[in-house]
């Protein structure tokens, strides 16, 4: 059976552009390896939840409704969608069945060519940044024989890299594009995010959480392995991450970070942020359980540290399926 995998794309240089990709560091892209992650889901169907979009067959529209559904419930912007973005993901999409590759990066004068990077992307489908000193981008990509939208969108979030991406609170505009299945099996997704301008996010010294408070339905498990880098090195089954998101301009710096079952003790973690893990943006930090979590059981999550320089606490409390 063809594995689904995942790529996302979050690296930048601070007070200049923004380029969010899982793969690379520092202060320019990166040429990205192949990520994979899956949450578990290998069925088209997700278990049903109230206020869930309708699903409408075409795996762009219902990755992109799907994203914008979760930030709603965490309390951040909704994206909106742009014709133009569109373009961008979809030309990129069709480059990778052609090419039959998963890559941010495409090579001049093979098949299907529309750009180098995803800022040359935007540029050949004449999206323009207004602001040369103030924006934002990033890109996400999945390749599956599952053709359901939501399904995949499901997966890019449980894998942690790449919710960093998803869920940068500053971004205000997306765009995704699909294509058929290659000659291996994989049907590609790209999303695509811009936030042309910085304008308003979460706030200084606020942030979002992933899962969100009294979240319901939430999965047990994440397959460390199926992620490139590898968050939780030696070890593949885990349990679902949990993450704290501030602006992009912001720094996260944590004091303490910890999930415990309703009534037990703290769980050994693995806690991600920039000052230990270069995959971690500075404006985010997460804790993956280093085992699968149970079902049916409320976890409680604290955290405790500052978002620039300013206190933040938040005790918040989710429910596994």
């Amino acid at each position: 059976m063809t594995q689904p995998r995942r790529i996302a794309a979050f690296t930048g240089s601070l007070f200049l552009s923004f380029l969010l990709a899982a793969c690379g560091g520092g202060g320019s892209s990166s040429t990205p390896t192949p990520a994979t992650a899956s949450n578990g889901q290998t069925s088209t169907q997700l278990p049903a939840e109230s206020g869930a979009p309708t699903l409408t067959n075409d795996t762009a529209t219902d990755g992109y409704n799907r994203f914008n559904f979760r930030r709603q419930q965490m309390g951040l912007s909704l994206l909106s969608r742009n014709a133009n973005i569109d373009l961008a993901a979809r030309g990129h999409s069709n480059y990778q069945k052609i090419n039959d590759t998963i890559t941010h990066v495409q090579a001049n004068g093979r098949s299907g060519f529309t750009g180098v990077n995803v800022a040359d992307r935007f540029t050949a489908a004449n999206y323009v940044f207004t602001s040369t000193t103030s924006y934002a981008f990033g890109e996400v990509i999945a390749a599956s024989a599952n053709l359901s939208g939501a399904a995949n969108a499901e997966d890019l979030i449980t894998a942690i890299y790449h919710r960093f991406v998803i869920f940068e609170p500053k971004f205000r505009e997306a765009g995704a594009g699909s294509a058929g299945f290659s000659a291996t099996g994989y049907n590609f997704l790209t999303v695509d995010f811009a936030a042309n301008g910085l304008g308003a996010g979460v706030g200084k010294g606020q942030f979002a959480v992933y899962p969100f408070a009294n979240q319901i339905g939430v999965s047990t498990v994440f397959f460390s392995d199926q992620e490139s880098p590898d968050p939780v090195p030696n070890q593949n089954a885990v349990g679902y991450p949990v993450s704290v998101h501030a602006d992009i301009d912001a720094a996260v710096s944590v004091q303490s970070f910890t999930i415990s079952a309703r009534g037990g003790q703290p769980l050994a973690a693995r806690l991600l942020t920039n000052a230990t893990d270069p995959e971690t943006p500075t404006s985010a930090a997460a804790i993956i359980p280093l085992s699968e979590l149970a079902g049916a059981t409320t976890y409680d999550v604290k955290f405790v540290g500052t978002v620039s320089g300013v206190a933040a606490t938040q005790n918040w409390s989710f429910t596994t399926r």
